[in-house]
């Protein structure tokens, strides 16, 4: 006989809140990535150009956990004109033994919106100074808003600048944030304002061209950029890279398809040139930050590892408050 449970969005929002455990889940699974053999995949990705959508597919296998995810996340950015979200998506959970399904997660992006805040919350605990308490976020969407609380959990904020394209969807963001977080959330239609005197800068954008100049940062800046997730994105100005300590979620995918990317095309970096992982960092095999002074940038693609480890979270939290539909056959 064989089980598999599923659980919708609302219960997945109920059981598996952006707090503190999800954090130390999406940081767990950065440390296994660099000191175990991670069976990860490249990312599969479908184009959809006429209608502005794109289809990733990520996995990966952690040796010693029970399950691992298989995720399909569809972005279409248009969505919003038509009163849809520009993301939804599903996770299957199967069992690291017998490849049976254990999990069906109906969480229309729920989970991955938690995992990338989550990632965003790691970078700035490893990277940003510890009494980091002004941030700027670029973007005014879903994770502009998650990235913000994330990074609460993690440093002391007091602060917070919020830039996007939309000037009345940045002013509705921060309003609400404000409202939500306690302290103050101010809109700007000046990103070089908003960088300006900021601890932790945060990029949220499906931007193709940079909105981060290299020449508006500053010594002791921390920057998340977390938009890059496809070959045609770019936030950052690629010169920014050249400049900084720089820290990939994977350099493998960044290389590919992330900020680091587009150094790479401009010539400004080599293309086997090393740098650290998050993972590594985490881990300790590498260093992150060595001096307030310095500038950071971490380039966060989206890992499949971070899917499996959200995923399992889920599921751990399903069984132990009975959360979901069983099915047995």
């Amino acid at each position: 006989m064989t089980r598999m449970t599923i659980l919708t969005e609302a219960e997945l929002r109920r059981i598996v809140p952006l707090d503190r455990e999800a954090v130390t889940c999406v940081e767990d699974a950065f440390h296994a990535l660099a000191t175990k053999a991670v069976a990860m995949p490249p990312i599969l990705r479908l184009d959809i150009v006429e209608h502005r959508g794109e289809v990733d597919v990520k996995t990966a296998y952690v040796p010693g956990l029970d399950g691992f995810a298989i995720k399909i996340s569809p972005g279409f950015f248009d969505n919003p004109k038509i009163g849809l979200p520009s993301t939804n998506g599903m996770m299957v959970l199967l069992s690291s033994k017998t490849g049976l399904v254990q999990a069906l997660l109906l969480d229309n992006g729920y989970l991955t919106d938690v995992r990338t805040a989550a990632a965003g919350a790691v970078a700035a605990k490893h990277l940003s100074r510890e009494d980091a308490s002004v941030a700027a976020i670029f973007g005014a969407g879903m994770q502009a808003k998650l990235q913000l609380e994330a990074l609460a959990l993690v440093r002391p904020i007091r602060e917070a600048r919020l830039w996007a394209r939309d000037a009345a969807k940045a002013e509705t963001t921060a309003s609400a944030l404000a409202g939500k977080l306690g302290f103050p959330v101010k809109a700007t239609t000046d990103p070089k304002a908003a960088v300006a005197g900021a601890d932790i800068i945060v990029t949220t954008t499906p931007s193709e061209a940079p909105i981060l100049k290299a020449d508006w940062l500053q010594p002791g800046q921390h920057v998340t950029a977390m938009g890059s997730d496809a070959e045609h994105k770019n936030e950052l100005d690629p010169q920014a890279i050249a400049r900084v300590t720089y820290v990939a979620d994977s350099l493998k995918q960044t290389r590919r398809l992330g900020e680091l990317h587009h150094a790479i095309a401009a010539e400004l970096i080599t293309p086997d040139a090393e740098f650290a992982e998050l993972g590594q960092i985490i881990a300790g095999l590498k260093a992150g930050r060595r001096r307030a002074d310095e500038i950071t940038i971490a380039d966060l693609t989206g890992t499949g590892i971070q899917d499996t480890a959200i995923a399992t979270l889920a599921y751990a939290r399903a069984n132990a408050t009975n959360a979901g539909t069983t099915f047995e056959s």
